[in-house]
């Protein structure tokens, strides 16, 4: 049973309440699974735009709803390791062996403490140097994905792999657009939102030239909207202006437990999964799911 606004005896902390449930206890079947495995890196090389808030919620998301989703911290500061409560300290196996093909993804990938359906093959501090050790050696830019091609992760049967990548356009980067079917572009609603996009469309068309033809801009995901202003509202209708149907109809709004959760070494999704942002991520991943579906693509 339900009450709205208009019923006797509700309450802001009843609806709350109600979502927090819609959220914990969703439907397993309501997300349709991708025909594909779809491996997607969320780019964006200006830092702060909530590129591994985003990865970490989407994922969590999609995993609530049934579907088994691996999320690869290739950031050396191990931020989505951290939401995801998966180990990172130096000495555990993580993306940086991965890379140099002393490990396979499956020895690699931890169970989140968000959900059952969700792993994560961590970031350690030893990925700091790793583009330099990659320098030397060969097809450096298709280490990833040789290792997203292994019998390992086709045992495991992800439905979505989401790629995290660090704030920059280097070699670890490059590595996630090679191995990856799309990109997902979180774009922050404030000052200079599409300051160095041009650089990253221009990466990714030299990736799609002489690496990976498969690879294509999918989502623009706006982030941190703050309906308090008329910047944000100026900035999501250029984005939507610009990028059209790319961009999805979810907005993630600027929210201070979204900032909180990682802190307590989860997402939004289970930190307070009644808020306004566990909500919007939710939401998202639900128009994801059903674009991919409508698609029919890997």
């Amino acid at each position: 049973m339900s009450f709205g606004r208009d019923d006797i005896g509700w309450t802001p902390i009843m609806e709350e309440a109600q979502r927090a449930t819609r959220v914990l206890h969703p439907d397993e079947l309501d997300l349709p699974r991708p025909k594909n495995r779809r491996i997607i890196t969320v780019a964006n090389q200006k830092g702060g735009v909530g590129k591994t808030t985003s990865t970490v919620n989407l994922a969590a998301g999609l995993a609530l709803h049934g579907l088994k989703v691996l999320v690869i911290d290739l950031d050396p500061q191990g931020n989505a390791s951290t939401a995801l409560g998966v180990e990172h300290r130096g000495g555990v196996p993580s993306v940086y062996e991965v890379l140099l093909g002393e490990i396979s993804v499956g020895d690699a990938a931890a169970k989140s403490t968000q959900s059952d359906n969700l792993f994560c093959v961590p970031a350690t501090i030893d990925l700091a140097g790793s583009e330099i050790e990659l320098v030397t050696m060969v097809a450096r830019e298709g280490r990833l994905k040789e290792a997203l091609n292994s019998e390992s992760v086709e045992a495991l049967d992800f439905d979505y792999v989401f790629v995290d990548c660090p704030p920059s356009l280097g070699l670890l980067t490059v590595n996630a657009l090679v191995a990856a079917h799309e990109v997902l572009i979180p774009i922050q609603c404030e000052y200079y939102a599409l300051e160095g996009l041009g650089q990253l469309l221009r990466n990714i068309e030299l990736v799609q030239s002489h690496l990976n033809p498969a690879l294509w801009v999918s989502t623009i995901l706006l982030t941190m909207y703050d309906g308090r202003t008329k910047l944000a509202d100026q900035v999501t209708a250029e984005v939507r202006g610009h990028f059209g149907d790319l961009t999805l109809r979810t907005v993630i709004p600027r929210s201070v437990k979204i900032s909180e959760a990682p802190g307590f070494g989860q997402t939004v999704l289970t930190y307070d999964p009644g808020s306004r942002g566990s909500m919007s991520y939710l939401d998202a991943a639900r128009e994801i799911a059903e674009r991919g579906a409508e698609r029919k693509t890997a």
